[in-house]
């Protein structure tokens, strides 16, 4: 369960601080108006920053990153295209300076046995996981499990789980829904990418006609998964993040923990980590 160190995605186009600011403002769908006044500035002002005919200093950068939520990533590129140099560093899993943020997802994805757990990045590459995760990807195309592992790509394939998975069209919808919303936060255009890939994947005609049970809609979406020998497994999820990342790194790393949704579920998987 090593931590692997995913390739970097492409940077951001350059392009002039306005552009920038722009673009943001647009997509979190706030007018001049609505940013200047959670900014503390005038709207004549901002309006002349977006334009160019004024220069923002670092702090004025700062701040309109912060009331945008720009992640790390992207700020370091309003930063730049302002003529500062970036504020957060980014550095592979590896290096030393990570190595307490290493030891606390190790010690997360152990402690969470014999329920599975994984680690993934900002394009849901898989780095890490626990000792209970091969067991669900046994039937994958050996395919898929090489290289870079993408964990959606995984999931939906026609070769990967996707034909194990009891409630298929459910929980494709979810994902899809948490990757609309990734995109929208982020604007990436790897995960756009990838979710065009994935939406041209093929669908078995009765998916969405799988029931669910009800005690957990409106609460959690569970994952039904089928076993080689027929017993179905209820999952339900949670995703943990770092609090306060001053990291690229840490900010787009993400912790995949499954919890069992049933008795059953989680008799079953004490079974399989006890054999």
């Amino acid at each position: 369960m090593d931590l692997a160190i995913a390739s970097p995605g492409p940077g951001a186009q350059l392009r002039s601080f306005g552009e920038h600011l722009r673009h943001w403002r647009q997509r979190r769908r706030m007018s001049q108006l609505d940013l200047a006044g959670e900014a503390d500035i005038s709207t004549r002002h901002l309006s002349f920053v977006e334009t160019g005919r004024s220069v923002p200093s670092r702090e004025m950068v700062l701040r309109l990153a912060e009331r945008l939520d720009i992640p790390l990533r992207e700020r370091n590129a309003l930063l730049v295209a302002a003529g500062y140099a970036p504020m957060y560093r980014e550095r592979p899993l590896d290096d030393p300076a990570l190595a307490a943020a290493r030891d606390a997802v190790h010690l997360i994805l152990r402690s969470h046995e014999p329920y599975p757990a994984l680690a993934v990045d900002r394009h849901w590459n898989l780095l890490a996981h626990n000792a209970m995760v091969p067991h669900l990807l046994a039937r994958a195309d050996p395919s898929l499990l090489q290289g870079t592992v993408n964990v959606l790509r995984l999931s939906l394939h026609p070769r990967g789980l996707a034909p194990h998975i009891v409630n298929l069209g459910q929980w494709r919808h979810h994902l899809f829904e948490r990757l609309r919303q990734q995109i929208q936060l982020t604007g990436d255009t790897t995960l756009q990418a990838l979710q065009e890939e994935l939406r041209a994947y093929p669908m078995p005609a009765d998916a969405d006609a799988t029931r669910l049970d009800g005690e957990l809609l409106g609460v959690a979406m569970p994952l039904r998964f089928r076993t080689a020998q027929g017993a179905v497994l209820s999952f339900i999820s949670t995703t943990t993040v770092f609090g306060t990342p001053i990291d690229v790194t840490l900010q787009d790393l993400a912790l995949e923990t499954f919890f069992p949704a049933d008795a059953f579920t989680a008799q079953a998987l004490r079974a399989l980590a006890a054999a």
